[in-house]
């Protein structure tokens, strides 16, 4: 083929590119406008469907049938989502105050002790044998006081005699409370209420002050450690509620509240530690769980409109409201999806008709024609 066919063949193909560009592509008046050859899409025949034109006769087109929906107020749901690792409300080692052969444990893995609960015996015969002895010197101390009162009554000892034997005898009151302690401290005590854990020891072995005789656990309620983002940091506070599932058992879902925040976030990852509360009446939780923190916050009210109704042009999205029975091109800019509704930042206010359906045929200015059905309802929201 020629050089001057070929040329004449790719210029047909490219006005006939062009013509189909300025028929069909929405945003072809407002690129052309801002290039500054608009009336390039003027010299275009209008499609049939454009309503509010003008026929070559000066007659109106054609209204446009199309369905609307009234725009909404919404609130934007901000959720905070996060993973947690509980703990027990309360969690001690339990130690002896002293050393010595472990007589007897008084408790097993698993069993309910309340607070002051003995829970083991240290042998203790010596401590018995001070006591006994503490208590004898109380005694004597206390004779002697006796008689020295009844000699000085008939001034035979002085007040210094007397003063020596009261000495003498608190003395001795507190030895034997001095014995009693250490006979008392023989004897473990559960600090607090809780659950006993796997026992490490048994009775029989030697024991010093810094052995673990037992772990208790208060899980009268489960305490959760999560991070919450630097931009929830003024979000959250004290007494909040939130959701808690257990990772290993999503079906079951615990509602908590905020106990304690930490007062600064950390520099590295731009976190916030929180602490929330789970109440746990059933004992169906466990310390070292891990959860799946949510908490909701109330945002920002915007215009809300149904998905349906959201096009897209060169510029953006926009949608078509209808004013007065004529379509206006709103742009529109979209803050969050929903099932049902799209929250937007648009110049509508709640109540304001946005056409949902027959979007393909309505253009700017052109006349529309709401459904019957459609009418009922647009006419039921103005009411409102």
């Amino acid at each position: 083929m020629a050089a001057w066919k070929q040329i004449l063949f790719a210029l047909v193909v490219l006005v006939v590119a062009v013509a189909a560009w300025l028929r069909f592509f929405p945003g072809a008046p407002d690129v052309l406008a801002r290039w500054g050859i608009d009336w390039a899409y003027a010299a275009t025949p209008p499609a049939e469907t454009g309503a509010g034109t003008r026929a070559a006769g000066g007659e109106r087109a054609r209204q446009v049938n199309v369905v609307v929906v009234p725009a909404i107020s919404a609130t934007i749901n901000d959720r905070l989502q996060a993973i947690g690792t509980g703990r027990a409300n309360a969690s001690v080692t339990v130690n002896p105050y002293s050393s010595g052969r472990l007589a007897e444990l008084l408790v097993s893995s698993g069993t309910h002790v309340d607070k002051g609960q003995v829970i083991a015996t240290l042998d203790s015969e010596t401590e018995v044998i001070a006591q006994d002895r503490a208590r004898l010197a109380l005694q004597d101390a206390q004779a002697k006081l006796d008689r020295v009162r009844s000699l000085r009554a008939s001034n035979a000892a002085t007040p210094v005699a007397v003063a020596d034997a009261e000495v003498v005898l608190a003395g001795a009151k507190l030895a034997l409370q001095d014995a009693e302690l250490a006979l008392h401290r023989r004897s473990v005590l559960a600090p607090i209420s809780g659950t006993v854990g796997i026992l490490p020891i048994s009775a029989g072995n030697y024991v010093t002050n810094q052995s673990a005789i037992a772990t208790l656990d208060d899980r009268s309620s489960i305490l959760v450690d999560f991070l919450v983002p630097e931009r929830f940091a003024a979000a959250v506070k004290i007494g909040a509620q939130l959701s808690a599932t257990p990772i290993a058992n999503p079906g079951n879902s615990y509602t908590g509240t905020v106990s304690a925040i930490d007062n600064h976030i950390d520099e590295n990852s731009r976190t916030l530690l929180v602490k929330a509360t789970i109440a746990n009446p059933a004992d169906s939780l466990r310390a070292g769980m891990s959860f799946a923190i949510t908490m909701k916050f109330p945002g920002e009210t915007y215009p809300a409109v149904s998905p349906l109704a959201i096009l897209w042009g060169s510029d953006g999205a926009y949608v078509w409201a209808v004013e007065n029975g004529k379509a206006k091109r709103v742009p529109v800019r979209i803050i969050q999806r929903n099932t049902e509704t799209v929250l937007i930042d648009a110049e509508l206010d709640s109540g304001d008709m946005v056409v949902t359906e027959g979007t393909q045929s309505v253009s700017e200015g052109g006349e529309v024609r709401i459904a019957r059905g459609e009418q009922r309802a647009a006419n039921a929201a103005e009411g409102s």
